[in-house]
């Protein structure tokens, strides 16, 4: 019998393991896929660590956090700088001084000012994310960088959708082209797969089981459950299902040292497929003479990636989130469970602060 069986061994679930374990109580790990680390997984091929679900890029301005990651793993010191090609034309991105001195041959924080007041729209409340952009930047960049990508990878108008989407991309009168505004940033040396080799050592685990197929069984196994999968599955859908959009991920190695220059470019015209080209072996300087390249196709349909936080959607969750508080023997935690976007330091965060009001219980 265990303490605890912990469903799905992504970030909150493994750190959730660890902790527990460390602290004497006997845990169980299942996860329906054939490897740990749920979208972190990272893969070699041609001695390349392939992220087989996206890029990602550990950034964080949280010192607990970052030390925390830190005694599982040390950090290169790369910095995403993506690029965007936009009918075969390259720009600088996020958007900075560089974007706007090759769009306006502007090359001053001032002359980047005073056109970007030129030509932004004049919309005191933006109602929508399109709304929102023109009103920041205007036309020329919306539709350069903006309108295409967007209707591909949220599968509607730009105009539909709320401006929270938005508002976290980076505006800069500068030349800094670092995406991420936080302190720490890098890849972990040798791959995501490592972290939660070290994490879950010494705690069983249990791969290729769906929790769903016999949950009398594995509900059986544990006093607790540590539930990271989506939660309207876990309650049958009684409110209906919550909507995501999903991911194809299209991945080639290439007989070349070098495919495109840079980890990440973006393709933002409505022409192109997908939404962009990840070359793997970027993110860690490689220097092997092949290399790995995937292609990211949005999907309506497979695995759930970025909830639609959307009204009608927040309501159903709200629903859920009513029988959630309920439950005095499960815990509930990540994005899936949350139906929530969160980038990796924030899971770690919530991982390392809900574990230790768990651990508490007991003093």
């Amino acid at each position: 019998m265990y303490n605890y069986l912990i469903v799905g061994s992504g970030l909150f679930g493994s750190i959730f393991a660890r902790e527990l374990t460390d602290k004497g109580f006997k845990c169980l790990v299942i996860d329906k896929r054939d490897h740990i680390g749920g979208n972190c997984f990272t893969e070699n091929i041609e001695g390349i660590n392939v992220h087989k679900y996206g890029p990602h890029i550990f950034h964080t301005s949280d010192d607990r956090v970052w030390e925390y990651m830190n005694k599982y793993t040390k950090f290169n010191h790369f910095v995403n700088r993506p690029k965007v090609n936009y009918k075969n034309s390259i720009y600088s991105f996020p958007i900075n001084l560089m974007t706007l001195y090759q769009i306006y041959n502007v090359s001053t924080p001032e002359q980047a000012r005073l056109i970007l007041e030129h030509v932004r729209y004049d919309i005191p409340t933006p109602r929508n994310l399109e709304d929102w952009v023109l009103s920041q930047v205007g036309k020329e960049i919306y539709e350069i960088f903006i309108k295409g990508y967007t209707t591909k990878q949220w599968g509607c108008d730009p105009k539909s959708l709320p401006t929270s989407i938005i508002k976290r991309l980076p505006i800069r009168l500068n030349y800094d082209d670092n995406y991420f505004f936080d302190k720490y940033q890098g890849i972990p040396i040798g791959g995501y797969t490592e972290i939660f080799n070290k994490l879950l050592d010494g705690i069983d685990v249990k791969l290729n089981v769906d929790y769903f197929e016999d949950r009398k069984h594995w509900d059986g196994q544990a006093t607790k459950i540590v539930y990271t999968g989506p939660i309207d599955r876990y309650y049958d859908f009684i409110f209906g299902k919550l909507e995501y959009r999903s991911l194809e991920f299209k991945t080639k190695t290439i007989d070349s040292k070098d495919f495109q220059g840079n980890a990440v470019v973006n393709y933002t015209d409505l022409e192109t497929e997908y939404t962009r080209i990840i070359e793997h072996k970027h993110f860690e300087f490689g220097d092997q003479l092949k290399t790995v390249v995937t292609e990211e196709y949005p999907r309506t349909e497979g695995e759930p990636y970025y909830p639609i936080n959307n009204e009608v959607n927040n309501i159903r969750y709200s629903e859920y989130k009513k029988l959630m508080a309920l439950e005095e023997n499960v815990i509930f935690g990540g994005r899936l469970a949350d139906y929530k976007y969160y980038d990796m330091h924030q899971v770690v965060a919530s991982a390392l602060k809900r574990v230790k009001e768990e651990i508490n219980t007991y003093l």
